[in-house]
């Protein structure tokens, strides 16, 4: 029942996530993997606040892994009449009965987002 978001060279792009410890807690790291140029990689990914952190733990249920969905947008400015495009992303899941739990995300930091950008191309 799951959907697939057609992305870098028609293959669907998946956030995964892995436990890490601190201050004797046990919290995820959200990230993609990939591949630039014959170089692995690895995107760091979060929530836009903290709150978005239980929504991801929602998402991703018992998985390890969530489809990335990308939403290209566009906003003009009517004073200036420049476009100014880009995406936005979200983490995606279904449940057996086909509902979908979904969670706004975005890269880390500014060589994150260059690195997904170019895993996206």
């Amino acid at each position: 029942m799951a959907k697939t978001n057609e992305t870098n060279a028609g293959k669907a792009i998946f956030v995964e996530r892995e436990t890490f410890e601190m201050d004797g807690k046990t919290y995820y790291s959200y990230f993609i993997k990939g591949q630039i140029r014959g170089r692995d990689v690895k995107v760091a990914i979060t929530p836009p606040d903290n709150g978005g952190f239980v929504v991801l733990d929602i998402v991703f249920g018992n998985a390890m892994a969530a489809e990335l969905v990308v939403k290209p947008f566009e906003i003009k400015d009517e004073k200036t009449k420049k476009v100014v495009s880009g995406n936005t992303f979200a983490v995606v899941s279904y449940d057996e009965n086909g509902e979908m739990y979904e969670c706004a995300v975005k890269p880390y930091r500014q060589s994150d987002k260059a690195l997904l950008n170019m895993l996206l191309k």
